[in-house]
Formats: structure tokens, C-alpha cells, sequence
């Protein structure tokens, strides 16, 4: 058998549903996009325009493998749904073998090795598996494995070898008249087919801070954009929920995921605002949430989802969230008690303007009460 072969039925047998070959050329689309849209894409840094050259990754690179996973294979609690993106949910990380999805990859390189490839990552995951066939676009900016959709992981991996190249497939098949995903973005980061401003993504704004693996972002997060954020604490999963290609997926009668189950009570809004050192390992380190590099963050995050929620039954815990010693936290959490309104959080902004000494919070506070 030839070495595309090879590797095609082991990647298989590993779990991954999707396999794909392709040139080690760099993606030309790509750089131009980065370049003329560069206002939106440099807190990513220089990482992802070089990584659109394989040959930035590995010098003698030849060939790209691009790897698709489906981890939409079973249901989600409640509880997680409209507050974590899915793929958040599904692919854990940690130092391998220790969790699967990680060890898969592993495998694959260790394969790999053995059959003298010299192996890079860190190339761009939807060109990639576009032009080695495994994927095509929708007008979401997701990548959709046919009779999957787009809740996929991809795996782009770089060899020195030369394979058996699958044909491109950068067709758009969504409906041709349908807007559903750009209508729905509820921060109208989608602003065109194909085109999205990361800066006004959900996503974005729910783990791109200070201290987080891409180094930028804002602590506070943009008073225009609190309200379209909803009761997402990490990801956003809008575009894909409203699209018609993954409506198959997102109606079938799945098996519950026992790991999950055991997690959900963790993502209680009230507990992530109250959010202990225990908890933030848990959820840190056993899901796909590491992007964000202090708990604050996700306590944040649930101040302004507890908001958008809009239940009375949050304020007690937002009056408490108010002595908070973080004024990042007490600012957000006065936000949210304006959205949610009524005497009782009139009465604890009013209470904590009184003896507040931030003007930061207090311009939060007096922003809420007027919205109360």
C-alpha cells in the first residue's frame, strides 16, 4: 500500500472522520485577507499570517494532512447549552495520553515518525482541510464536513513526504439565498457571507483578555456589545444553531455524555459568579476553556449573562457579587443589576454608590441606575 494510504486508514481507525491531502503551498487567500483586514486580525499577532505558509512551519514540508473530527456524537446538559460553545464541551486538553481526544493526535505523529516523516503543526485548520478536500466553507466562516456539518475539529499536520493529493473543495453549499447566520449574530460580528469581525465575535469578547494565551483583549468588556453577548460565559454557538446544514445534527436523539452530566452543575451562572479556586481548575483544566487564564474572567462573564438573563432571582447574588474586592467584578455586576431592574437591585446599587471609592465602578453603578 502507498503511505496516503496508509495514513488514511490509520487516521480512520483512530476515530477521525475525515481525511484529507493536500500541497504544501502556502494559501495565498488567507494572507490577503489578514493583510487587508489587519485592524481585525493583529491581537492574533504574526503567528497565523506565517503559519499560511507550511514552509514557516516546516521547511521541508511537502504535504499537508487534514484531520476532521465530529464531536457532536452525543448531547448536551441543559444546563451547558447557551453558555458554552459546543466544541468547548468536546474536546478536552491536558498533558497527554491523559485525555483522548489529545491522545488520538498523539497516535497520529507517533505513526507518523515511524514512517520517517518529519512532522510540524500549527497551520491554519479551515484552508487547510478545504484544499485537501475534507471540508468545504459556509457562509458562517465555519468549516462543514458533509453529512456532518460544522461541529468539527480540524487537524492540520505538515509532513516531509509526498502523498496522493485529494481534490479542493472551497464550494460554499450553503442555500443560496439564506442569511440566517448573518440575521442572527447577535453582535453583527457576521457582516457578509465569509466575513467576520472577530472583535465584535461573542467569542472574542468572552476569552480574548489580558493575560490569556493571545496576550490582548480588555478587561472591561464593551458596553455596546453586553447585551447581544447573552448568557454566553465562553464561546457562542448562534451561527451554527440558526444554520440549516446542521439542523440534522442538532435534532437527532443523541446519547447523553456521562462526563458532562457530572460537570453541568459547575456551570450554574450563580456559581461561575461566585466562582471558586476548586471549581476554576475543574473547569480550566478537564474542557477546552484555557483560553481564559483567570477566573475573574468567567466571573465577569457571568455577571453580565446573569443581566441578559434577567431573572430577580440573580439579584442577591449580584448584591453580593457588589463588595466583591475586584472592581472589575463589581462593575459588571452593577451592569447587570441595572439590566435586570426593580427595587431590590435599586436599592443595592444605590447601597454600594454610597460608599464605592472606584470611578470606575462608580460609573457603572450610575450607568445602571439609570437604566433601572
Amino acid at each position: 500500500m502507498s503511505l496516503s494510504t496508509d495514513i488514511r486508514e490509520y487516521a480512520l481507525s483512530l476515530g477521525y472522520d475525515r481525511v484529507g491531502f493536500t500541497t504544501a503551498d502556502s494559501f495565498p487567500v488567507l494572507q490577503k485577507e489578514l493583510s487587508d483586514r489587519s485592524d481585525m486580525y493583529d491581537w492574533v499577532g504574526s503567528w497565523l499570517l506565517q503559519s499560511a505558509d507550511p514552509k514557516n512551519v516546516l521547511p521541508e514540508a511537502r504535504s499537508v494532512i487534514a484531520l476532521v473530527y465530529d464531536y457532536f456524537r452525543h448531547s448536551y446538559p441543559e444546563e451547558m447549552i447557551g453558555k458554552v460553545g459546543r466544541h468547548y464541551l468536546s474536546w478536552g486538553t491536558g498533558d497527554p495520553p491523559h485525555l483522548v481526544h489529545r491522545a488520538r493526535n498523539v497516535l497520529l505523529i507517533e505513526f507518523l515518525t515511524n514512517q520517517g516523516c518529519r512532522v510540524g503543526w500549527g497551520l491554519p485548520a479551515r484552508p487547510s482541510a478545504a484544499r485537501a478536500g475534507a471540508t468545504n466553507y459556509g457562509k458562517n466562516c465555519f468549516a462543514f464536513a458533509e453529512d456532518i456539518g460544522s461541529f468539527v475539529t480540524i487537524v492540520p499536520l505538515v509532513i516531509d513526504k509526498e502523498l496522493e493529493y485529494d481534490t479542493p473543495t472551497f464550494d460554499v453549499n450553503c442555500p443560496e439565498e439564506c442569511t440566517l447566520c448573518i440575521d442572527s449574530c447577535p453582535t453583527g460580528a457576521l457582516y457578509e457571507p465569509l466575513r467576520m469581525n472577530p472583535r465584535l465575535c461573542v467569542t472574542y469578547n468572552t476569552y480574548v483578555t489580558p493575560g490569556s494565551i493571545f496576550s490582548q483583549g480588555q478587561e472591561v468588556l464593551p458596553l455596546e456589545l453586553r447585551e447581544g453577548m447573552g448568557t454566553w460565559i465562553h464561546g457562542c454557538d448562534v451561527c451554527q444553531q440558526v444554520c440549516p446544514r446542521n439542523q440534522a445534527k442538532l435534532k437527532a436523539e443523541l446519547p447523553p455524555n456521562a462526563f458532562l452530566e457530572y460537570m453541568a452543575d459547575d456551570f450554574q451562572l450563580e456559581k461561575m459568579l461566585n466562582m471558586t479556586d476548586e471549581q476554576f481548575g475543574r473547569v480550566h483544566d478537564l474542557l477546552l476553556m484555557n483560553y481564559i487564564s483567570s477566573k475573574r474572567y468567567f466571573r465577569r462573564n457571568a455577571a453580565v449573562a446573569l443581566g441578559n438573563q434577567g431573572s430577580q432571582e440573580a439579584a442577591p447574588a449580584l448584591t453580593e457579587a457588589m463588595q466583591d474586592p475586584d472592581e472589575l467584578i463589581r462593575g459588571h455586576a452593577a451592569w447587570a443589576l441595572g439590566r435586570i431592574g426593580g427595587n431590590r437591585a435599586k436599592k443595592a446599587l444605590e447601597s454600594s454608590l454610597s460608599r464605592e471609592t472606584s470611578e470606575y465602578v462608580i460609573g457603572e453603578i450610575k450607568a445602571a441606575l439609570a437604566m433601572s
